[in-house]
Order: C-alpha cells, then structure tokens, then sequence
C-alpha cells in the first residue's frame, strides 16, 4: 500500500517506504524515505512482490516472506508480524514466481503448481474453504500447468498452459468474470477466457 522494493541485477534487495509492520524487511519498524537493505537476502533474490503490508521474494529458488503476518500472509506459520524475511512452509525449492495480494500470497512452483497462503475470508486462497491458511496450499480447480497468475485485493487469477483464464475469491463486483457477484473458494473459469489469452493482471 505505501512501501516500494527493488532487486539488483546482481540479486541485491531494497525497500522503502512505511515499515509500520516490517514490510521493508530491514529488522526494524522504521520508516525509510529512502532504500534499505533487505536483512539477510545476499545477492540471490530472482522476484519480489508486495502485498499491503507483506513483502516476499524468491531467493535461490525458495520462497521468503515479511511484514504483517496477522492472516498468515507471511506463510511461516504463525500469525506474527515479521521485520526480516522468514521462510515460507513447504517452499525451501523450486518456487518460480510469487505475488501478493491485500493480506494474501502465492507462488507458482516448478512443473506448474500453485499454492497459496493468509487470509481466506473470500476464498482467494483457492483451496475449496474460507478458513485462514498459515502455510502454502494447493489451488483447487487448476489441473492444468499455471503459467502465470495475479492477486487483487481479496481475488486470484491464474492463466493456464492451454491459454485459459480461471478466477477465485471475492466476486462481489463482477472481478471473478462468471457473470455473478458469487464469491467462489475453488478456481472458475472466466467466461468467454478458455483459450488464446497470453498475459493477465488483476
């Protein structure tokens, strides 16, 4: 919401902006106005996301997390907030990108899975529930291989190998694209998106 990060080519992590929660992930909760390092990365980081008040980055293949951890956004397993980068569950490897949402997360890993982790309120994290994840899970609904996805605000959408677009989450304005304000826990397709589409966001 108000914090910006970067990654060097050489694999260096930066973030400033507001570290109310540690989002910045320099081990404090102090405001920067300008780039701090992140704590203990080194210079392997290939991605970075921000959600609202979480950060999270691929370092070496594995997925890390920090910030607000209130929903379990932080995938560690707890519910704490987190002012340096933590591991997330499950995700040591083979983690090929990574996004966050208001107060959720997900990686896509190698083969094409995707797993998600935080808040569930809407069902954005995909697992067929609505009950808060504090560990990565599997999307439910998304046999075929994920290419790519995003995460809005309390949805998800992922684009499949085949070229087809599936949603899941809040659905209250129309942002799952079924036609309903339905909120769907398990990944639906996108009307009129089953094949063809080659990029999204959200």
């Amino acid at each position: 919401e108000h914090h910006s990060c970067a990654f060097t080519t050489g694999g260096a992590a930066s973030c400033w902006g507001e570290n109310t929660y540690g989002q910045l992930g320099d081990s404090t909760a102090t405001p920067r106005a300008h780039p701090v390092a992140v704590t203990g990365l080194g210079s392997s980081v290939s991605a970075m996301a921000g959600g609202r008040y979480h950060t999270c980055a691929i370092v070496a293949g594995a997925a890390m997390c920090w910030g607000q951890g209130g929903g379990g956004q932080v995938g560690d397993g707890g519910t704490s907030n987190r002012t340096a980068p933590t591991a997330v569950l499950g995700l040591g490897s083979g983690v090929t990108a990574i996004a966050g949402g208001e107060n959720h997360s997900c990686a896509l890993i190698t083969g094409g899975g995707m797993k998600c982790w935080g808040l569930n309120t809407s069902g954005q994290i995909g697992d067929g529930w609505r009950m808060h994840r504090l560990a990565p899970v599997t999307v439910a609904g998304l046999p075929e291989t994920v290419t790519a996805f995003a995460l809005g605000l309390e949805h998800s959408c992922a684009l499949t190998g085949g070229g087809a677009v599936k949603c899941w989450g809040n659905g209250a304005l129309g942002q799952l694209g079924t036609g309903t304000s339905a909120k769907q826990p398990v990944a639906v397709q996108v009307t009129g998106l089953g094949a063809g589409v080659t990029a999204i966001t959200a």
